[in-house]
């Protein structure tokens, strides 16, 4: 029998940083994914995760962990096939090296993706974003601080791990101003800043010097936030504006959420798919779909093209007050 460890050790190791030199996101999620398999694996068998063998991780094994990511931990179906694929790629890489594994190896790359509806995206009207705007305390450092990188999500559709990640030389305030970003998958990108980003950005950085390489958004003792952090102050500032804008309590609002806002103000400004795709940093064109699938007036806009002569174009609305209450069950 081979232990897992040299094996788990080789692939972080030769694999992930010097054969395909994969960033720290990639390296710390397939850290954390088999962090969590191992102590699994520990609990079932009995054994240190350091004697682990390459069989004690079979398919049965690996089914029952998803099955606990999902019904114990409440991981969506994304978190779990992305935790799949992490031990997939252990797996493709042991395959070449321990050929005396090959049966188990071979049932565990076998394993599918479970199938997952896709949810129409979530973002905010505008009614919504000025709420939200409004909620942080701009009585406070931090209220300030959090209405700056609120607006500069809103209108940038930077991702959360862009934001926390931008320096101050990163941001560019003069002619032409713009935030520069190291964004997902290696690539640099350039976002355009909007007149009242600057000026919130402009106000913010006199009020927090620092030197070139400081976080623009930093906690209170000089650090880059963390992806959790902002998601507390989001769902903080959510709970805020709900009171003024109702309709708030009805949406889970995330920094992904203020991504696709961005993204649907500009689908509604008319820009073109390829330029939001470019905007937000998309590998392909195609993923920016997903917009055009959740804009309702796009498609109303559609119909009425494509409707016969004669056909009176607009919604359904019940006549009667009692059939538009069955109507919205």
């Amino acid at each position: 029998m081979t232990a897992l460890a040299p094996t788990l050790q080789a692939f972080f190791t030769d694999r992930l940083r010097q054969q395909r030199h994969a960033s720290d996101d990639t390296v710390r999620a397939y850290r954390d994914t088999w962090r969590l398999l191992l102590r699994f694996a520990a609990t079932r068998t009995g054994k240190q995760p350091s004697l682990l063998d390459i069989d004690d991780i079979d398919s049965n094994l690996i089914a029952a962990f998803l099955n606990h990511l999902e019904h114990d931990r409440h991981n969506s179906v994304r978190t779990r096939n992305a935790r799949l694929s992490a031990v997939h790629s252990l797996f493709h890489f042991a395959a070449p090296h321990h050929p005396e594994h090959a049966a188990t190896i071979s049932r565990v790359l076998a394993m599918p993706s479970k199938r997952f509806e896709r949810a129409l995206v979530t973002y905010l009207t505008t009614g919504e974003v000025d709420a939200l705007l409004a909620a942080p305390d701009p009585a406070t450092w931090t209220g300030r601080r959090d209405r700056a990188f609120i607006l500069l999500m809103v209108q940038t559709g930077l991702r959360v791990s862009e934001v926390i990640g931008l320096r101050r030389d990163d941001i560019h305030l003069g002619a032409g101003a713009h935030a520069a970003c190291h964004g997902k998958g290696r690539k640099d990108r350039i976002t355009p800043l909007a007149k009242p980003t600057v000026e919130a950005l402009r106000c913010w950085l006199a009020e927090s010097p620092g030197t070139p390489t400081d976080p623009v958004f930093p906690t209170r003792t000089g650090h880059s936030l963390s992806r959790d952090a902002v998601e507390r102050r989001l769902a903080r500032h959510q709970a805020t504006a709900a009171r003024t804008c109702p309709s708030l309590n009805r949406k889970h609002i995330t920094a992904h959420a203020l991504r696709h806002t961005a993204a649907m103000r500009l689908l509604e400004a008319g820009v073109d798919t390829t330029v939001i795709a470019l905007w937000l940093g998309h590998e392909r064109v195609d993923t920016t779909a997903i917009y055009l699938h959740a804009d309702l007036g796009i498609k109303e806009k559609a119909l009425a093209r494509s409707a016969p002569p004669g056909i009176k174009i607009g919604r359904y609305h019940p006549p009667d007050a009692l059939l538009a209450f069955l109507e919205g069950l």
